[in-house]
């Protein structure tokens, strides 16, 4: 898999236009089953044929219970420089839901032990609107969370997938499903409590301390290019090309063996970047930027966009500011249904 990795990036090393990278972010599975070493023989790859800023965001997603000593000793002389843990909850019913290998205590344990070792620019998961917890539950979360002194919070309400154990549980009567009525009341509550707490809540999901802002996460809501590496990563050129890999290890490994890469693209028409623009920018802080939309399509897409935005701008759904189109704060809980009915369909 190592081999495939390095022969995609050396096959792919002339897409990105920019060679100077701003962020690298090891994430989309488990990249912590690797060794430190082994991390650092992928960024030595990515070396070969790009140039890091000077103050480049180095990301690794990591479960809990790999962030062992040893492991965090390696990484500590690596250029990673921020963690992304997936903790998803300080409470052990929760994690037995969620189907986590890690205990309660080895969440709590992870991230005073990647402090130890210099990491302080951490960014944790935590899930609300789980059927095993409650306000008051969360609440608890969110205290241990400030008590830790994490800088940046991902937090996503708890979804029912197809054809998991949970949906399971749930057609059988075992499980409560989650409650759409408690998941909004949590989310609020998350939003106040951390802005209470110091911390700007710059996209629907994410919570930053000042200077925390992931930096990778940013560039895929300002419609930057990116490229990804690896089995089921995504691409995309900043204009209007995306490219995904199989998802298949063996396949990938198979092409890459054969100097072929494996992937497909689609060519996005002007609905689809249009749809995008939107849905990316509504989600955030900075709103989706009207002027861009106005020099980006066509006429007949402007008239549109102007229609449907109308009635929610007098409903104050919608607002302008600085000439961007957002969604006001107290109505994030519902901003991709609000998107959703600007779209050209």
């Amino acid at each position: 898999m190592l081999s495939a990795i390095k022969k995609e990036i050396f096959l792919r090393k002339d897409e990105l236009q920019n060679k100077n990278l701003q962020s690298l972010y090891f994430g989309g599975g488990t990249p912590s089953i690797l060794s430190a070493d082994e991390i650092k023989s992928l960024i030595d790859e990515v070396l070969k044929y790009f140039s890091f800023e000077n103050d480049i965001e180095v990301t690794l997603e990591a479960n809990p219970d790999d962030l062992d000593k040893d492991f965090l000793k390696g990484l500590s002389n690596s250029p990673v420089n921020r963690l992304s843990i997936g903790t998803q909850s300080f409470f052990e019913a929760d994690l037995r839901l969620m189907n986590r290998a890690h205990s309660a205590s080895e969440a709590e344990d992870s991230i005073k032990r990647s402090q130890d070792f210099g990491f302080e620019n951490l960014s944790i998961d935590l899930i609300y609107g789980s059927p095993t917890s409650n306000l008051e539950i969360w609440k608890e979360n969110l205290n241990k969370t400030i008590a830790l002194e994490v800088p940046h919070i991902s937090s996503y309400a708890l979804t029912v997938e197809p054809k998991t154990a949970l949906e399971n549980w749930i057609a059988k009567g075992k499980v409560i499903g989650p409650k759409e009525e408690e998941q909004n009341k949590e989310f609020y509550y998350l939003s106040d409590f951390l802005k209470d707490n110091g911390f700007e809540h710059y996209e629907v999901s994410n919570f930053a301390k000042p200077g925390f802002y992931s930096r990778h996460n940013s560039s895929y809501w300002k419609y930057r290019e990116y490229l990804g590496i690896g089995p089921s990563a995504h691409s995309y050129n900043g204009f209007d090309v995306r490219s995904w890999n199989v998802a298949n290890n063996q396949q990938y490994i198979k092409k890459l063996n054969s100097n072929l890469l494996a992937k497909e693209e689609e060519i996005l028409s002007q609905n689809d970047q249009f749809n995008e623009m939107i849905m990316i920018g509504l989600r955030t802080i900075w709103g989706a930027d009207i002027e861009n939309l106005k020099s980006k399509f066509s006429d007949q897409i402007i008239e549109h966009f102007q229609y449907e935005t109308k009635l929610k701008l007098e409903e104050e759904i919608l607002i302008i500011e600085n000439n961007h189109l957002k969604i006001p704060e107290k109505h994030w809980f519902m901003a991709d249904g609000i998107a959703s009915d600007l779209f050209m369909v």
